[in-house]
């Protein structure tokens, strides 16, 4: 497949196009002074921010919270068990202005979630229409963890920014097939020459491959997770704005005999995360909590999996309250 490329100021107009068969959605200044996902409006004037939006992409795949099924509430009622799920739109979304890294963080969660049909279901009915990075923020470490500013893993389109214009990879059939407009047009020499020099830029350490040679568990104990764990207030920020974080509680919801069971976002750094029926909570302990969150990203997913659950998007860095740098976290377990 081909690149091809198309003019900044066409971007808004091939969107606009694409409202007619998709739900497109894209980085939006808030009220409230950052930027988040929001759906497109043409002549609103395309934004597209330096690094990640404030939420990330899993809002599109894990719902908050997300209607499994509904039931009747009714013991008495012989059609009380039969469950119906909640209608599913057929009318797909299209996200555009997605960074690399969450971009692989779609393919991280599908791992432990391939047998989900509600998560393969939304992965089937959304496009993503990647950008891929020139320049990191403060808070960024993509390179540490495996991935790269030009990686284009997870992605359908890759966009790459010029001075006037985008020159657009497709990466998947499925992207190949909304560049068939005549507003692209054949890449100039140039702009191929650019595009080839910012992919050829070393992607730096990759921490991520350094950290399977080590035994982690011999840092179960370890003293630095006193000094983590003093820090947090278990307030979840990081686990919420992850886009690596999955974890969810269920619950039943009944009102005038009607019940639904949703499933909604959870956290491991909550307290009540891991306790028992019978009360026990084997992470009834801070720093139990810290120091699960941190090996399950660094060794309980790798084992299952192969690669790291973290992408670098530096979220967690960005808007922890008492300023935890998992980076920090990672150079200690290390050892650097």
């Amino acid at each position: 497949m081909k690149p091809l490329a198309i003019e900044k100021t066409l971007v808004e107009d091939w969107l606009g196009d694409l409202c007619d068969d998709f739900d497109v959605f894209s980085p939006s200044m808030t009220k409230k002074g950052f930027y988040d996902w929001a759906p497109f409006q043409s002549g609103t004037g395309l934004q597209v921010p330096t690094g990640v939006p404030k939420s990330s992409i899993k809002t599109f795949f894990f719902p908050q919270p997300e209607v499994l099924f509904h039931f009747k509430a009714s013991v008495s009622d012989p059609d009380a068990y039969r469950l119906k799920e909640p209608d599913c739109q057929e009318r797909k979304a299209l996200l555009f202005g997605v960074r690399p890294c969450d971009a692989r963080s779609v393919v991280l969660n599908s791992m432990p979630y391939e047998p989900d049909p509600y998560f393969q279901a939304r992965r089937k009915n959304t496009l993503i229409v990647g950008l891929l990075c020139k320049e990191s923020c403060s808070t960024c470490f993509c390179k540490w963890t495996g991935g790269s500013p030009t990686g284009r893993e997870g992605m359908d389109l890759a966009l790459m920014e010029l001075e006037d214009s985008y020159l657009v990879e497709p990466v998947s059939e499925r992207g190949q097939a909304l560049i068939s407009s005549t507003i692209f047009r054949k890449p100039k020499e140039q702009e191929i020459s650019l595009v080839q020099e910012l992919y050829a830029r070393k992607n730096g350490e990759d921490a991520a491959s350094t950290l399977r040679g080590k035994e982690l568990m011999a840092l179960y104990e370890a003293p630095f997770w006193n000094q983590v764990s003093q820090s947090c207030i278990n307030c979840g920020t990081c686990t919420f704005l992850c886009p690596t974080c999955y974890c969810f509680d269920i619950q039943d919801e009944t009102l005038r005999g009607k019940g639904r069971r949703i499933r909604y976002w959870d956290s491991c750094m909550f307290p009540l995360f891991t306790q028992h029926a019978s009360g026990h909570n084997p992470r009834g302990d801070k720093i139990k909590r810290v120091r699960n969150r941190f090996m399950h990203k660094f060794k309980y997913f790798p084992d299952r999996f192969g690669p790291v659950s973290c992408v670098g998007c530096g979220r967690c860095v960005r808007d922890c309250p008492v300023n935890i740098d998992i980076r920090q976290v990672l150079s200690n377990m290390l050892g650097v």
